[in-house]
Formats: C-alpha cells, structure tokens, sequence
C-alpha cells in the first residue's frame, strides 16, 4: 500500500466523536479517505497503523490498534453523515 504523500501529520491517538465535524476533521480529511480506501482494499489494521499513522504495531500494539480502530470509526462516521458540514463549511 502507498500513501502518495506524508500521511503520518500530526495526529490524535484518539480521533473526535463530536456529533458534528471538527477542525480536526477537516485536517484529516485525506487521511480518513486512506483509511477508508486501505480498508476496503483488504489492508490489515497492522499495514494501515504503519502506512498511514507511522507506528509500528509489532511494538505499539494496543496504541497502533486503538489510533486504527479510532480513526476508521471516525472515517465511517464522516463518510456516512459528517460529509454534510462540507457542503455548508470549506475544508
């Protein structure tokens, strides 16, 4: 899996759950459609947690997993219902 680019920004291990999208959304917009993409190309959590957010899960396991798991759920969320904001806000 590329990434195209430095996806590995600055980050949150935790991403928001406000109901509405965030500045931190907004800013990681392009990492989310990665995290989308890599998903539904089949990409293990482990390959995503390296290529996308720079942590090697062979050492930060539980860390790689939640900063994974947290994000793609945030993603989903974006992609489901979140989108809206964009069309009523610039990015």
């Amino acid at each position: 899996m590329e990434t195209g680019g430095d996806m590995t920004d600055a980050f949150a291990d935790t991403a928001p759950s406000a109901s509405e999208l965030t500045d931190y959304d907004r800013a990681h917009i392009k990492l989310y459609a990665r995290l989308l993409d890599a998903t539904a190309d089949g990409a293990g959590w482990e390959e995503i947690a390296s290529v996308l957010f720079g942590i090697d899960a062979a050492r930060e396991s539980e860390r790689a997993r939640h900063v994974h798991d947290s994000h793609l759920a945030r993603a989903r969320w974006v992609a489901s219902s979140g989108y809206k904001d964009l069309l009523h806000r610039p990015v």
